[in-house]
């Protein structure tokens, strides 16, 4: 059986538009290739944008390191379609679909999710911008692109900052300091199961958590109330994801709040999960058997 791994051109190894963060691809294929061979599969990483790829030779597509969808999330999503026609794709291009536009997170809040609370500003303006400090009446506030992901085009911002240019929609939320202070959580889950959780925090002096802006990684053994608070999040879903990145933040008040749930690249920590690979080799197989 054959898994194609969709990557981007900006993921690829050896490629001369690489990210700084690429090596992370490496980690996951590390991880999966030997779990997938030993189930008779063999996992290949082929870009999603790759007009030669013969998708209907594979049993099965596994959306990964597409880091580069953001800015052409159109094409993007017209190929997961035509991938979907050829063979199966996890996570489904309708739920890729919904997943891709943070107003999914509007959502999950009417099913009963715990969020940050959030504007969303589909143009920009200086009238906007200053409201959006007494609308949430916050001193400082992050604003981020309703659609994209890695912190790209984010900025965390006070009052008195000139407004930064900001083309796409945005959505803006209060700065919560426990991202400084205690970090990120993820829980990583395969069918609804956890593989894995851990803690995400930033370099000094920053508050973004992702590793090309220094962010580094530790795994925990989350509390029994955390674990389940990030099972909450899953469970306003209408069918279990094969995969899953539920990424939480403490409130003031101790409880954890929904900061996004991943289902379509997320990066999956293989090194903070060792479990990873055969979790997932398991699930992609019986989901192929099962065809």
């Amino acid at each position: 059986m054959k898994v194609a791994y969709l990557s981007s051109q900006v993921t690829q190894p050896g490629s001369p538009i690489r990210r700084s963060d690429a090596f992370e691809h490496d980690y996951m294929m590390r991880a999966l290739r030997p779990e997938f061979a030993e189930r008779g599969m063999q996992i290949l990483d082929i870009c999603w944008d790759d007009e030669s790829a013969d998708w209907s030779r594979f049993d099965a597509a596994l959306i990964g390191t597409t880091w580069d969808y953001w800015d052409r999330q159109d094409e993007f999503l017209k190929t997961l379609e035509s991938i979907e026609q050829q063979t199966i794709l996890h996570n489904p291009a309708s739920l890729v679909r919904w997943n891709s536009h943070k107003s999914y997170l509007k959502e999950l809040a009417d099913r009963g999710a715990n969020l940050i609370p959030t504007l969303w500003i589909d143009e920009m303006t200086d009238a906007r911008y200053l409201q959006a400090f007494d609308t949430l009446q916050s001193e400082k506030l992050v604003f981020k692109r309703q659609v994209g992901a890695g912190a790209a085009g984010q900025h965390l911002l006070s009052r008195d900052d000139v407004r930064p240019d900001m083309p796409h929609a945005m959505m803006v939320q209060p700065f919560v300091s426990t991202i400084q202070t205690e970090g990120e959580y993820s829980f990583i889950f395969v069918e609804g199961t956890l593989s894995h959780a851990l803690i995400k925090r930033a370099k000094k002096g920053d508050y973004r958590i992702q590793s090309s802006y220094g962010g580094q990684e530790e795994a925990i053994t989350p509390a029994a109330s955390d674990l389940q608070a990030a099972r909450d999040v899953l469970t306003t879903l209408d069918d279990v994801p094969l995969y899953a990145r539920v990424d939480m933040i403490r409130h003031e008040d101790g409880s954890l709040l929904l900061m996004e749930l991943e289902l379509i690249e997320p990066y999956l920590y293989p090194e903070q999960g060792p479990r990873l690979g055969e979790l997932m080799a398991k699930a992609i197989s019986a989901r192929i058997r099962a065809r």
